[in-house]
C-alpha cells in the first residue's frame, strides 16, 4: 500500500477535534494522538490559570507535536495549529502531513465550552484562540470542514482523507 499521510485535525478549543479525531482514526485504522497531551506542565498551568500561550510557549510543544506526527505516521492528531507559521513548522517536521480545519461558529463554541467538563482550557480563553486563528492561505492545502455536521459525518470525511497516498510537499 502506498505511504499514507498523517492528518492534523485543527481548530480552536471545543471545535470537536478530539471526539471527531478519535472516531476518524478508528475508521481509518490509524493511531489517534492529542496534542494537548504533549504540552509541558508549564503550558497547562498557564492555560488553566486563564492565560493564553504565546509563540515562545508553543515552540517546544510544536516540535513535540511534529515529532509525534512523524514517528506515528499514519495518524490523526488533534491539534489547534492556529497560525500559518505553526502549520508550516509541523509540515517541516512531518512532511506530507495533511490538515483539516473544523470550522465552528462562535455561538456553538461558546455553548460547547459551557458544558465541557474535565479540561484545563477555560472558556475565557476562547477570545484569544479566535484572535490567534489564521484562516488557511490560498494554496496552503487545508481542507475546510463544517464543524456543525454530525460527528460520524465528519469522522468519515477525515478518514476518507487518510485513504489516499501522501501528497508531495508543497513549498
Amino acid at each position: 500500500m502506498p505511504d499514507r499521510p498523517s492528518l492534523v485535525l485543527m481548530g480552536v478549543s471545543a471545535a470537536g477535534k478530539t471526539v471527531v479525531g478519535r472516531d476518524a482514526a478508528a475508521r481509518a485504522g490509524v493511531v489517534f494522538l492529542d496534542a494537548d497531551d504533549l504540552h509541558p506542565a508549564s503550558n497547562v498551568a498557564k492555560m488553566a490559570a486563564g492565560h493564553p500561550l504565546d509563540d515562545a510557549d508553543r515552540a517546544p510543544w510544536l516540535d513535540a507535536v511534529g515529532e509525534a506526527l512523524r514517528d506515528h505516521r499514519p495518524c490523526v492528531m488533534a491539534c489547534s495549529a492556529l497560525k500559518r507559521s505553526y502549520r508550516a513548522r509541523l509540515r517541516e517536521l512531518a512532511p506530507g502531513t495533511l490538515f483539516a480545519l473544523l470550522d465552528v461558529p462562535r455561538p456553538v463554541l461558546e455553548q460547547r465550552l459551557s458544558t465541557r467538563e474535565g479540561h484545563y482550557m477555560p472558556a475565557t480563553l476562547l477570545d484569544s484562540q479566535l484572535a490567534t486563528l489564521e484562516s488557511p492561505a490560498p494554496g496552503e492545502l487545508v481542507t475546510m470542514l463544517d464543524g456543525e455536521r454530525s460527528i460520524p459525518q465528519l469522522a468519515q470525511e477525515v478518514a476518507d482523507l487518510l485513504a489516499v497516498p501522501a501528497p508531495p510537499d508543497v513549498a
